[in-house]
């Protein structure tokens, strides 16, 4: 088979892709990314053939600006996220995108489920389409916003707007919101911590007796130095060692004391599932990829929502009890360190994580799921 991947083009939307994408290309079928040109590396590596098509993020919000006025990078509405996601980018990639996709003739093409490129792009071609779902289901208003402008495009082209036909649901009964109600065409996938592809390293050696250790990762977009400097200097008053995760940053862009820089850990970009380990909590900005990869784990967090849907993680985590979530602009830094205090000082937690880890652990495999989609397909 030939199965055609299509994300909005962002780490955080490609990588929950890839667990199914893997487990396809084990089964000897083919898979393709489709999205902009800029994301090549994302899967660099991988035995996965990239599309190009469609315009990057900026292009996008460029686009918002140009119809509506809203700048998105000072801030987001519901309305002017449904206008990036089911508006700016079918206007300004759809075109391109089936030309790429009637190319590579795909069989059955699986999006995120805020990639709309796809989905139409299905529609245009006659090709069956799966929606992969990452964190909790998208809250109604969002629902009902995206798919205005998404059906305003079908319909000038004379098509019907319909869900997906399959609904692949990544994340675990207990961050979904009350009184949410799956839908007839649901298939479990369990999320994964992204790694590299083939084996992974060797786990790093550990010192007996040594101090918790803190994750502090603020994914691929926020992880600046200015914003982490105030929270990095507050944890190191307390007795723990501390990880941070940067894009480019060098160490001496990180205010650090030298009479405690032992416990200071700088790495560059690393899949998540190497960083995970050997902490013991998670510090972070809510990302769903982040946020799932994490509780597979079994591990607890501290989530300080910076932007989109991170407020959501941020309070599906503490509702569920996995950890302590800040509202979004209420993260003082003094307060997100006690948080991490306490989340490492009381076991109910680290508990709750871990009966989470094993809701998803019950989850279908990657490569079960694989099979049930190529079996349907057969049919």
């Amino acid at each position: 088979m030939r199965i055609l991947l299509s994300s909005t083009p962002a780490y955080g939307h490609i990588l929950p892709l890839l667990p199914l994408a893997r487990a396809f290309r084990d089964r000897g079928d083919s898979v393709a990314l489709i999205t902009a040109e800029a994301m090549a590396p994302v899967v660099a590596g991988e035995d996965i053939e990239f599309l190009p098509a469609g315009p990057d993020s900026l292009a996008a919000v460029a686009e918002v600006l140009r119809t509506t006025g809203h700048d998105l990078w000072q801030g987001v509405t519901v309305e002017a996220e449904a206008e990036f996601f089911a508006g700016a980018r079918l206007d300004l990639g759809i075109n391109e995108a089936v030309a790429a996709a009637r190319a590579w003739r795909p069989d059955l093409i699986v999006a995120e489920h805020l990639d709309f490129v796809g989905p139409m792009t299905g529609a245009i071609c006659g090709v069956p389409v799966a929606s992969l779902a990452y964190g909790p289901a998208l809250q109604p208003e969002s629902v009902d916003a995206t798919a205005a402008r998404a059906r305003r495009r079908y319909e000038a082209r004379g098509l019907a707007y319909e869900p997906a036909r399959w609904y692949l649901d990544t994340c675990p009964p207990a961050l979904q919101h009350p009184g949410w109600k799956a839908p007839d065409s649901r298939i479990t996938l369990r999320p994964e911590a992204h790694r590299n592809p083939g084996p992974m390293p060797p786990a790093p050696a550990e010192r007996g007796d040594r101090r918790p250790r803190v994750l502090l990762s603020f994914g691929t977009v926020y992880a600046s130095p200015q914003l982490i400097n105030p929270l990095l200097r507050e944890l190191l008053t307390q007795d723990v060692d501390v990880r941070v995760t940067h894009n480019s940053a060098t160490p001496d862009e990180f205010d650090v004391d030298p009479a405690v820089a032992d416990r200071f850990e700088l790495v560059a970009f690393t899949p998540h599932a190497e960083l995970v380990r050997d902490v013991d909590v998670v510090l972070t900005h809510g990302g769903a990829g982040t946020v799932l990869g994490t509780l597979a784990e079994a591990l607890p967090m501290v989530v300080v929502p910076l932007a989109a849907d991170q407020p959501i993680q941020s309070e599906r985590v503490a509702a569920a009890g996995a950890g302590i979530g800040f509202p979004m602009g209420e993260a003082d830094p003094r307060a997100v360190a006690e948080a991490v205090r306490r989340v490492l000082a009381e076991p109910g937690y680290k508990s709750v994580a871990a009966q989470i880890a094993a809701q998803i652990a019950g989850y279908g495999a990657p490569a079960d799921v694989a099979e049930h989609l190529a079996t349907a397909l057969a049919r």
